[in-house]
């Protein structure tokens, strides 16, 4: 079996405790805000001018035989069609699919590519395909260039891409773009226990914050919502200022 090749981990190394010992200057926190400021730069640069995208995440680990990764690619391709570019985490699996609805539909295809501990690839789907260290980074790209998401079921990765979309969007942070879970069969549980516990039990969350998302089941289901609520709140007129 093929051993992995470990990498060097920026996040890890970021957030580290600092001790008083001897050391390159380009292992500093100094020299790391320039590294950070420079890939803040490089992703404004290439991203500053490609109009209203959705970013589309889940699982690197699905296959292409998977019902969700066909499901993904043609979410993206129907997107495309519509005008959106798509934004995905440049890797396998659904941001693969994503990537190559997108790429085979004609629209525009963007990786936002992470260095990981484990190499990963990027696929090659992409007419856009930018490279980071800082996870910190490509999430602000994600946000900033999208006026929507889509989730298909994924890992801890798409669950962090989740809530951090709706904590944004519950505090006024963002202002409410579309989000859409894909397969009731794989967000029910979440979903219940959103209900039931966050909200009825504890009241950690208000009745409205249940309006934050939507489930839905098929890929055009996806796309009608999504441009029913930036028809409605318009944000392509917003996206383009």
């Amino acid at each position: 079996m093929k051993k992995k090749e470990i990498r060097q981990n920026a996040d890890r190394d970021l957030f580290k405790s600092q001790v008083p010992v001897k050391s390159d200057f380009v292992d500093t926190d100094p020299w790391r805000v320039f590294r950070i400021q420079g890939e803040f730069v490089e992703g404004f640069d290439a991203l500053a001018k490609v109009g209203p995208c959705i970013s589309i995440f889940g699982s690197a680990r699905t296959s292409p035989d998977n019902e969700y990764y066909k499901a993904a690619e043609k979410t993206a391709a129907l997107l495309a069609k519509s005008g959106f570019g798509i934004i995905t985490g440049g890797g396998p699996g659904i941001m693969e699919a994503a990537n190559k609805g997108a790429y085979k539909a004609g629209g525009l295809s963007i990786g936002c590519n992470i260095e990981l501990p484990f190499e990963q690839k990027a696929n090659k789907y992409q007419n856009i395909s930018l490279k980071f260290h800082y996870f910190f980074v490509r999430k602000m790209l994600f946000v900033k260039y999208s006026i929507g998401y889509v989730i298909f079921p994924g890992g801890y990765g798409t669950l962090d891409e989740l809530f951090e979309s709706l904590t944004l969007s519950q505090t006024n942070k963002i202002e409410h773009f579309p989000i859409v879970l894909y397969s009731t069969e794989y967000w029910e549980g979440l979903c219940d226990w959103i209900d039931e516990i966050l909200l009825k039990k504890h009241a950690a969350i208000s009745p409205e914050d249940k309006t934050l998302y939507k489930v839905v089941n098929d890929p055009q289901e996806a796309v009608d919502y999504i441009l029913t609520i930036i028809k409605r709140d318009n944000f392509i007129s917003k996206a383009c200022r």
